[in-house]
């Protein structure tokens, strides 16, 4: 480690880099006296604009860092570790220089259809190919320009996640209201460039579905580096007056299932893969049963709410014992609260699990909570509010558990209406507990139900 090196010189306010969150005791970061709260703005003279900078320029087993302290003084150093050891901080956020946000104006855009008077992180679209590497998050390419695709391919960050909804200009245009639509020329350039792409359709009733859905599955069928295709229904609220239908019936869902399902025995048959798959909504809306776990290869695109249903079945299966003698030991009423569209499922689980030589049914049911804040074809159990989920909790009998899945709150506690879950029990007059929205969670939520005296 060299000494410290012009300290006390200040930088400019403008300058911005990556604050520090936690530094490992006796780590490079350490010894070279990094501490929680200063901000690295630059490793070997070159500024720092996120995480992904960080670990691209600092890969090496040394690294000349320029520091600044909460009171703006600057510091040199330079770092160094052994092969393969860790640095030994972490950042606060994985952007240093601001989300990159979305120009587009998507016609099916959920920011945009969200009611007002909500916390503002809620109405941030973005559009950032960093968090897409980093974070799963897909992004249209449209707000891409020369300069990203180049830094793309040389740090090679893929895989990446794309949303293309259509190759058609026409349909394009009105679905996605871009200022330049670049976003096919870029998509072949990613591929050009080695980067892998997990692709997303969001499909619009007589829009992008039908014949159009073929040709962009074509299309896409025909680049190498494609890696997965998700198609997720239309979502909408009732905050907006463009939509009033999705593939919420049944007869609407088995169709798009049943154009799909060529495509996928095709790529079976030479790929071994599904290659492109459906979102758990359609196989929920028509009434059939989702496919097994072999089906998802791997589940790519389980971020994007496909699969997860199969993975949750799944999971319950294989500690089905433990659940079944769980919900024998429920004596007294247990309500699982979630939303109207997986309500279905939960319920066909516990009367699969219920033992059959029971005098009596075990005294936990299912409540499926009606989305009236958001309206529309809202069913998900992640976008309840207190405004729903207190009159349905409190209309349950004196006495009753309600066992709520923690997906509905941040990682504050606050639901989307900015009402702290703690406040849940108060509001209800019923005992509210949080569960993981995992098998185990599941398990634990019973067990505990089980052993607390009421």
């Amino acid at each position: 480690m060299s000494p410290r090196a012009d300290y006390g010189a200040h930088i400019p306010a403008a300058a911005r880099g990556g604050v520090v969150a936690t530094v490992a005791p006796d780590s490079p970061a350490a010894l070279a006296f990094i501490e929680s709260g200063d901000e690295i703005r630059a490793v070997d003279g070159s500024p720092l604009r996120d995480v992904i900078d960080w670990q691209w320029l600092a890969d090496g087993d040394s690294a000349s860092i320029l520091a600044v302290k909460p009171g703006g003084l600057a510091e040199e150093f330079t770092l160094t570790r052994e092969p393969g050891e860790p640095w030994g901080l972490t950042f606060t956020e994985t952007v240093f220089d601001g989300v990159r946000t979305c120009r587009n104006q998507c016609a099916f855009c959920f920011m945009a259809q969200l009611p007002k008077g909500l916390r503002r992180a809620l109405y941030l679209r973005d559009d950032d190919f960093r968090l897409s590497f980093l974070q799963g998050n897909f992004v249209s390419l449209t707000n891409l320009v020369d300069a990203d695709v180049e830094r793309i391919a040389e740090q090679n960050l893929s895989p990446l996640y794309v949303s293309l909804h259509s190759i058609d200009a026409e349909i394009r245009d009105q679905l996605i209201c871009a200022r330049e639509d670049r976003g096919l020329e870029r998509f072949d350039q990613l591929l050009d460039a080695g980067v892998d792409l997990h692709v997303q359709i969001v499909l619009v009733p007589g829009v992008n579905d039908g014949e159009a859905l073929e040709r962009s599955l074509r299309w896409l069928a025909e680049r190498e580096g494609v890696e997965s295709v998700g198609i997720v229904p239309l979502g909408y609220t009732g905050h907006q007056r463009t939509f009033s239908a999705s593939y919420g019936e049944p007869q609407a869902a088995l169709a798009v299932i049943a154009q799909v399902e060529p495509w996928q025995k095709a790529f079976r048959a030479r790929d071994g893969i599904t290659w492109v798959h459906l979102a758990d909504e359609f196989y929920l809306n028509a009434g059939v049963e989702v496919p097994a776990a072999d089906h998802y290869d791997g589940f790519p695109q389980y971020e994007n709410g496909i699969g997860l249903v199969r993975s949750y079945l799944d999971d319950c299966a294989a500690i089905a014992e433990e659940l079944a003698d769980a919900l024998v030991a429920v004596s007294t009423p247990v309500t699982l609260v979630t939303g109207t569209l997986f309500a279905p499922v939960l319920k066909n689980l516990l009367d699969l699990l219920a033992p059959k030589n029971m005098d009596s049914a075990p005294p936990v049911s299912v409540l499926a909570v009606e989305n009236s804040f958001f309206g529309g074809n809202v069913s998900v159990a992640g976008l309840l509010t207190a405004n729903d989920l207190v009159p349905a909790i409190a209309a349950l009998p004196l006495g009753t558990s309600a066992l709520v899945p923690d997906i509905v709150v941040n990682a504050d506690g606050l639901l989307l209406d900015d009402v702290p879950a703690a406040e849940l029990g108060m509001r209800t007059l019923r005992e509210v507990r949080l569960i993981s929205c995992t098998a185990s969670g599941l398990l634990g939520g019973l067990i505990q139900a089980a052993a607390t005296p009421h």
